[in-house]
């Protein structure tokens, strides 16, 4: 690695390996620039407490650690009286994995307040779906009529759940995904669930903000 800007301590990735800078070599919340999207170097990433956020228009993939990580336990989720008259009558059904690749394309292309653009373009897609075909990126999928609705899709390591991007093309059609990941959390070793950066949504729904060193604490568990 090498310093690509010496007062930002922003770092340009090595090529060769697949290293990130550690804790002690961060300074703000973009760490790093460059590399590519090999999934051990991905894998690497988020066991290190980064992840890509997006490219810039030379394809150079952006790094990022927080300063403030966004987290959520499973059993803390909050979940309102409405949420939970549609879980029991509107008729959703829950399943995972069964369209990875669906999924994503789906939250790259939803309308987002606040955005004008999605950083999940097909290198992305191309490569969460290549960790999705090793066993380390999971989708949560609600259907209605068998039609694809809302979902969700991140990366599982250890027993952190990463989560990525979610959508719903109908009401509470994501938050039924999400509630059904923390249901099923414990069961699937599923401890914490990153939420990466602040979102008003999902802090309504339980999750909470915590300083990086104390998120980095908890990967080493």
């Amino acid at each position: 690695m090498t310093l690509l800007e010496p007062i930002e301590k922003i770092y340009l990735l090595d090529e060769d390996n697949f290293d990130f800078p550690t804790l002690d070599m961060m300074n703000n919340d973009l760490v790093a620039v460059g590399g590519d999207f090999h999934p051990q170097r991905l894998l690497n990433a988020y066991k290190n407490g980064l992840f890509p956020w997006f490219m810039d228009e030379y394809n150079h993939i952006h790094w990022f650690s927080p300063q403030q990580r966004m987290v959520l336990y499973p059993e803390e989720m909050k979940v309102s009286k409405s949420l939970k008259k549609t879980i029991k009558n509107k008729g959703f059904v829950v399943k995972t994995n069964e369209n990875f690749e669906e999924v994503m394309k789906n939250c790259a292309s939803i309308k987002r307040k606040h955005e004008d653009d999605t950083w999940i373009n097909d290198y992305f897609i191309q490569a969460y779906t290549n960790l999705h075909k090793l066993g380390y990126a999971y989708s949560i999928e609600t259907y209605l009529n068998d039609e694809l609705v809302g979902g969700l899709y991140g990366v599982l390591i250890d027993d952190v759940f990463c989560g990525e991007s979610m959508f719903a093309k109908v009401s509470d059609a994501s938050k039924v995904a999400f509630y059904h990941l923390c249901k099923q959390a414990k069961e699937n070793g599923i401890n914490l669930i990153d939420c990466q950066v602040h979102n008003e949504h999902l802090e309504s729904l339980g999750a909470k903000e915590i300083p990086r060193e104390e998120y980095f604490k908890m990967l080493k568990k």
